[in-house]
């Protein structure tokens, strides 16, 4: 798997995992924490050798399910350790063979919440002998909407078990969140919230109807490089591959309109280099590990901040380099302000379109990211006569 060295994250997790506590785990995105878990779980697999299911690792998404399992694939290679990745979509044949394993027992269930719970509310799903939960990407999991379901599975799990929680952010939220479940929890906090320092980060302003011809612009010299292109927009997915194809620039586009198949065919052979440019909404914004990403590119600025440092994450990724290129436009420029408050920088605020024959780009203002309403004097009890 190439790994020569520990990170931060594995050095401090691993000896705490090998003794059984329960962790809270916050680090920033790229920096090993799925390996910081999947080694000492896989090490606990081969000296407990139970009959049914060993671990179970609740996750966000169905793309990052698949990941891991592929992970435990490659780390267990010569231990012969039995994983599934349980998830919604897919054809109808995945019910029963993801059934299948829950009865009858895979080492470790890698699952996403909705999915996990709809299997153990039809019944004679097994978890009597499972020794350990693993919550990853557990600030995802939170904004999307799965507190409820991750509890309800919660309530179906053994008592006497080791919680694990890795989570990118350590929002109010989360620490609520983990009071509930973990049991007198080591604590490891770790960059939170910073990207890389191997981002080469830059700010394009730009109008809307300015992002294509800008998008084309920058591409031109770059079409060699591995990109990925997220858009807030589902509906701008497959325009911007239009644009794209009109220049001769190959590209595909994931969303939650793709078909898993789909999904899942274009991330391969995204990874396969079959294609160097990924168009996607945030669902690819995190946890998925992309080897020697060059670029990232956000289409328009992320609803917040945190979205910001997800996405450009996906380059730089295990002490790697990487770009990231951010297009604003002047509604978006007040989102720009939290940005830079995480950055603890400001970043150079780049003017290109005019020289490109594209008209000016809407000029950045401090007044309108920090806008606020002009306080207005209340009067209680009667106006004061005019003046004559």
């Amino acid at each position: 798997m190439n790994y020569l060295k520990a990170s931060p994250i594995q050095e401090m997790a691993i000896p705490i995992i090998l003794e059984g506590k329960d962790l809270i785990a916050s680090a920033q995105t790229g920096t090993g924490k799925t390996a910081a878990y999947l080694i000492p779980l896989l090490d606990l697999i081969i000296r407990s050798r139970n009959e049914h299911i060993t671990a179970l690792i609740l996750v966000p998404t169905r793309e990052l399910a698949k990941q891991i399992d592929e992970q435990i694939e490659g780390f267990s290679y010569f231990i012969r350790a039995t994983s599934l990745a349980i998830y919604g979509g897919g054809k109808g044949e995945n019910w029963d063979q993801q059934r299948k394993a829950l009865v009858d027992g895979a080492d470790i269930i890698i699952a996403t919440p909705g999915r996990l719970l709809a299997h153990m509310k039809s019944g004679d799903v097994k978890f009597d002998d499972l020794k350990c939960l693993v919550l990853d990407e557990a600030d995802k999991m939170l904004d999307m909407g799965f507190s409820d379901d991750i509890l309800y599975v919660i309530k179906h799990l053994p008592v006497n078990r080791q919680n694990l929680m890795f989570s990118a952010t350590m929002p109010q939220k989360i620490r609520d969140f983990a009071n509930k479940i973990l049991r007198n929890p080591e604590e490891i906090k770790l960059a939170v919230s910073k990207p890389a320092v191997g981002i080469d980060q830059q700010f394009f302003l730009a109008a809307d109807h300015q992002k294509l011809p800008l998008l084309i612009h920058l591409l031109k010299d770059k079409k060699d490089l591995t990109i990925i292109i997220f858009s807030s927009q589902k509906s701008m997915i497959n325009q911007i591959i239009r644009a794209l194809g009109k220049v001769k620039i190959m590209a595909r586009g994931i969303s939650s309109d793709n078909s898993q198949e789909e999904r899942e065919e274009y991330l391969r052979g995204f990874k396969n280099k079959n294609f160097n440019i990924l168009v996607a909404t945030d669902v690819l914004s995190r946890g998925i590990d992309i080897n020697n990403l060059n670029l990232v590119i956000n289409y328009d600025v992320p609803r917040d901040a945190e979205d910001y440092i997800h996405r450009i994450g996906r380059t730089a990724r295990a002490e790697t380099t990487g770009t990231s290129f951010t297009f604003i436009n002047e509604k978006d420029q007040r989102k720009i302000a939290s940005i830079e408050k995480l950055l603890e920088r400001e970043v150079e605020k780049q003017n290109i379109t005019e020289s490109l024959g594209l008209g000016p780009a809407p000029e950045y203002s401090v007044e309108k990211r920090s806008f606020k309403k002009p306080f207005k004097k209340k009067f209680f009890g009667k106006k004061p006569a005019p003046k004559p």
